[in-house]
């Protein structure tokens, strides 16, 4: 087994439809400037509520990927 080393970032997604909806959201943007994306942890959830009916759904992710190499090369 290789060893790895990982990296942690924080990002926020948005969507008026679901939480589900943010967190692809946020993966998608982030897999288009970022490779080897490992895992996800959902450290928050918020929504925006007018008139009685939620509007929009901000989640906020901590995402996890391999740096390029591994420690055997």
């Amino acid at each position: 087994m290789s060893n790895h080393v990982y990296k942690i970032i924080e990002l926020t997604g948005s969507s008026p439809e679901s939480s589900d909806a943010a967190i692809r959201n946020a993966i998608h943007r982030a897999s288009e400037t970022l490779h080897n994306l490992r895992w996800f942890e959902v450290v928050d959830t918020r929504g925006h509520i007018e008139e009685g009916v939620i509007n929009h759904w901000q989640v906020t992710l901590r995402i996890g990927f391999t740096l390029d190499g591994t420690l055997d090369d």
